[in-house]
């Protein structure tokens, strides 16, 4: 097919190309004009009838509207689930890169491996060094000290020993995968914002029949404060399903491990600050 295409496009342009090398003058931009008049009139009913994509109308790209939900229930009509809130498109809105992913997983998984596995070599195991039968003469295999890994109760060869397993990770790396994951739960409507996590009381219960209502099972619930509200996290801490977490000492394996995020308005402020377009002066001028 593009064979084709550039057979048809060099036919096009031949005579074109003949009829400017051979006059001059304005009879050259009538020729010129009189060749390329059905290329014109067939571009023009292209633009004219074809939708221009809404990326190149404009170079910003435009922002996301969630729905503001509500942990507490409502009382009368004092909440609307009409009321929105705009989240900033650099931060939620991120094209979806799953190599970012599994480098910022793959860095927090290094990063919280023990590394205490040790086992005794050969020179590490109590025992004489006396060789255990002469090496010739006895018509059986050939054998060293009693720490050899080939006899029972001996070393370990090449062994596990006390290590460290975490890896080096760019900060902007895992940055970028702070934004690809918000931006991932926010495609697969699995993002949810509400005003705050204050939860009245801590009875597990009411707190369970709530989430029911909500269909917000495997939950993770993320606040932008210092720490998580006390009623939520008591009411909280007895069910399996949920677990909360402060916005700064949230990871992106807590992003892509539970199905649902909830945010609240000050995790929000916090991620787009934190995450979003550094702000730059404009540059003075001096004239």
């Amino acid at each position: 097919m593009f064979s084709a295409c550039r057979r048809v496009i060099a036919q096009v342009s031949r005579p074109a190309s003949r009829g400017l090398s051979t006059i001059s003058g304005p009879e050259a931009l009538i020729a010129s004009s009189s060749v390329n008049h059905a290329a014109l009139n067939v571009s023009l009913d292209v633009s004219l009838h074809e939708p221009v994509p809404s990326h190149k109308l404009s170079p910003f790209t435009p922002p996301v509207y969630l729905s503001i939900s509500s942990l507490l229930p409502p009382l009368g009509d004092a909440f609307s689930a009409e009321n929105v809130v705009e989240l900033d498109p650099h931060v939620f809105s991120h094209p979806i890169r799953r190599d970012i992913l599994h480098l910022c997983v793959t860095h927090y998984l290094d990063s919280i491996r023990q590394g205490t596995a040790s086992t005794k070599t050969r020179g590490d195991v109590r025992g004489s060094g006396r060789k255990i039968r002469p090496q010739k003469g006895t018509g059986r295999a050939r054998l060293g000290d009693g720490q050899s890994p080939m006899l029972r109760g001996g070393g370990v060869a090449h062994g596990p020993k006390p290590r460290d397993f975490s890896t080096k990770l760019n900060r902007k790396v895992i940055q970028m995968g702070m934004r690809v994951a918000l931006s991932a739960r926010v495609k697969e409507n699995a993002l949810g914002v509400v005003e705050n996590l204050n939860w009245t009381g801590g009875k597990t219960k009411q707190l369970d029949n709530r989430l029911q209502e909500l269909g917000w099972r495997k939950t993770l619930f993320v606040s932008g404060l210092e720490h998580v509200p006390q009623g939520l996290q008591k009411a909280s801490s007895n069910l399996k399903y949920v677990q909360t977490s402060t916005a700064k000492d949230l990871k992106v394996y807590d992003l892509v491990k539970w199905p649902r995020i909830v945010l609240d308005f000050a995790a929000v402020d916090w991620f787009e600050r934190t995450l979003g377009r550094p702000a730059v002066d404009p540059r003075a001028y001096s004239l």
